[in-house]
């Protein structure tokens, strides 16, 4: 799946152009974003797709050098499960 990213936002679409997965991370801060949203269509689920959408969000916030608060609880968890990606964790 290609995801395409642009500021505070990662997506995918389908064929039609609608939405199939999606996480959103808006600007809480200077350099602070919250991870407040993440989606994943019905038809994907159980395909890893989330967590693909938080690896890649992950990779741009420490390209750019922002630090992250998780919000959804798909996020906290997240995180939780992957102590090794914290470094990008708002303190």
């Amino acid at each position: 799946m290609e995801f395409n990213q642009e500021n505070n936002r990662i997506y995918a679409q389908d064929e039609a152009g609608e939405i199939i997965a999606e996480i959103t991370f808006p600007e809480r801060a200077k350099g602070v974003v919250a991870i407040d949203h993440t989606f994943v269509a019905d038809s994907l689920r159980g395909q890893g797709i989330a967590g693909k959408l938080m690896e890649a969000c992950h990779a741009q916030l420490r390209a750019d050098g922002r630090k992250a608060i998780p919000v959804c609880a798909y996020a906290v968890k997240w995180f939780q499960e992957h102590p090794e990606k914290a470094d990008i964790v708002e303190a």
